[in-house]
């Protein structure tokens, strides 16, 4: 299948591991150049190498998008070094570890700057530029949680917010530039190296087989590769009807029913 996305410029955020990771391998496989962030500068060089390089045309950026005026930044950095950004998946989240619903309104406001806040800045500086082209997709990865009462209260409304926000958009992106279409993705439960679920499986595995065995119907984790398809179809040309479409990919896990587009 043809996704129509060779020579694409791609963005993903948090896309040296987990799946950000495999979103961006799996789009430069598709030939598409793909310019990706992290903090960490060894996974950084070490998913671009896998990629194929900076000789291939992908871009890496060592950069902590939750810091004031870091967004405009890497823009910046992009128009430079890179171009403009055809597609974007907002891949960064995370509970920041935040658990405690009574928590400081500061600590809300992290958690909603890491999970909702980067991805509309980063959108409102590039959207333009899709627009002036006729085209473009933008992805975000929220999360099952954003639609259910599952996980650290902060998390699962920053994540709320954000599914709302895609919904939203894409119905005004549908009005304003037919071929600029704005999506989400629910991941279900995954597990990635380093992650909450791979620390769980190491300190606690018995709660681990505990929340596998009530919540997850196909009774394991899913793998970053088992995300990304979902990303790559919401990217590619065929995705001509998917505004504002919110997909979950959790196996089943969510207990919840809404439309899905």
């Amino acid at each position: 299948m043809d996704l129509g996305i060779k020579g694409k410029k791609v963005l993903v955020t948090g896309g040296a591991s987990g799946i950000g990771g495999a979103i961006a391998l799996d789009l430069a496989k598709e030939g598409a150049r793909v310019a990706i962030t992290s903090r960490r500068e060894v996974l950084l060089e070490k998913a671009l190498k896998k990629m194929g390089g900076r000789k291939a045309g992908h871009y890496a950026s060592t950069i902590s998008l939750t810091e004031e005026d870091s967004p405009q930044a890497l823009a910046d950095q992009l128009w430079k070094n890179f171009g403009h950004p055809d597609i974007i998946v907002n891949n960064i989240g995370d509970t920041l570890g935040i658990t405690d619903p009574y928590c400081p309104i500061s600590d809300w406001r992290k958690v909603f700057r890491l999970n909702l806040e980067v991805a509309i800045e980063l959108n409102n500086l590039f959207i333009p530029s899709m627009k002036k082209k006729g085209w473009g997709r933008i992805v975000n990865i929220s999360a099952g949680a954003s639609m259910e009462n599952s996980g650290p209260a902060p998390y699962c409304s920053a994540k709320a917010a954000l599914t709302a926000y895609s919904r939203c958009m894409g119905r005004i992106l549908a009005t304003e530039a037919k071929d600029v279409v704005m999506s989400a993705v629910l991941p279900g439960v995954v597990l990635t190296e380093g992650g909450h679920w791979d620390t769980v499986l190491k300190e606690r595995p018995a709660h681990a087989r505990k929340y596998l065995a009530e919540r997850c119907p196909l009774g394991r984790f899913g793998k970053p590769s088992e995300i990304s398809p979902m990303v790559l179809f919401l990217c590619s040309k065929l995705a001509t009807f998917c505004h504002g479409a919110i997909v979950p990919v959790d196996a089943g896990q969510a207990k919840h029913y809404f439309n899905v587009s």
